[in-house]
């Protein structure tokens, strides 16, 4: 009676998980064709190619403008920018904490570090716009600190909580039988950690500044905040940039319903989309690839 008890649950609890599966599915493929629905009334009306590669974006003009090329470059400089800086202090401070923090440091460290991610978007803007872009001005000499520099400076911090943890994880979940036989072939602690600790946590720590990137890309409101939204094409980080997320969010509210510029939203969103997609498939590629490595 009990064992019957047992298959009956089992049943129940892999028909419940199955389809909590297929509807995550469906929900994504419902927001997918949801915005591809509605770009594909915008690409009746200007072409996907001079949408792409124009280097002007200003729906609102007399002879409107959809060129998106400069919110791409200007999100690629933001979010490439925040991982330069995000990556090896997250990876620094992950092998740290795993490897060289005392026990009762990393009791404090730990969950200091992934409180930083409970902190609100807006609050990390704001601190972008009254301290971090008058301290980038004041170095560089510029009128203002609102520019790619400063966006990426704090969509770093912003993603360094993710990248941290995740690493860390990673970085513990190593056998130790891995470190003590370096150790016994005469390897010093820093030696280990290079040339074997983080090899082999490699697929986490991968994982890990993938999530981090997918933040920057996707984050709205501090770049909206700290980045001066200038849709121009940037040259530097030291240009005002407008990125794809505050396009979408300063726009959306006030656009005409069922215009073109309202379509086109839609076919920027479905290119944040693709961006975000790209980035995850190039770090499955490099975490299968290193998985590959390890267990040959």
């Amino acid at each position: 009676m009990q064992y019957k008890k047992r298959i009956a649950i089992d049943k129940i609890a892999k028909i419940i998980f199955k389809s909590t599966g297929y509807l995550v599915l469906a929900l994504l493929g419902g927001i997918f064709f949801m915005l591809l629905y509605n770009a594909i009334a915008f690409f009746l009306e200007v072409s996907p190619l001079d949408f792409i590669t124009g280097s002007q974006w200003n729906p609102t003009a007399a002879e409107p403008a959809y060129g998106i090329l400069p919110l791409i470059v200007s999100t690629s400089i933001v979010s490439l920018g925040a991982m330069l800086i995000a990556i090896p202090l997250g990876v620094g401070t992950a092998a740290f904490i795993s490897e060289y923090a005392s026990p009762k440091l990393k009791t404090i460290l730990k969950p200091t570090i992934e409180m930083l991610a409970a902190i609100p978007s807006v609050v990390i803007g704001f601190l972008g716009i009254v301290l971090v872009g008058p301290g980038i001005a004041d170095l560089n000499n510029l009128p203002n600190g609102l520019n790619a520099l400063n966006g990426a400076i704090l969509l770093a911090i912003m993603a360094l909580p993710t990248i941290i943890t995740i690493s860390e994880d990673a970085i513990h979940a190593v056998p130790q039988t891995y470190r003590e036989a370096s150790y016994g072939l005469g390897a010093s602690r820093w030696q280990t950690l290079r040339k074997i600790t983080i090899p082999a946590a490699a697929p986490g720590i991968i994982a890990a500044v993938m999530l981090g990137l997918g933040r920057a890309i996707g984050e709205t409101m501090t770049v909206l905040m700290a980045t001066g939204n200038a849709a121009i094409f940037p040259k530097g980080f030291f240009d005002s940039v407008k990125t794809i997320t505050a396009t979408i969010a300063i726009e959306m509210g006030e656009v005409p319903y069922q215009t073109t510029h309202y379509y086109a939203l839609f076919a920027i969103a479905i290119v944040l989309f693709f961006m975000t997609l790209v980035a995850n498939l190039i770090g499955e590629y490099f975490i299968n690839r290193f998985r590959k490595y390890h267990a040959a």
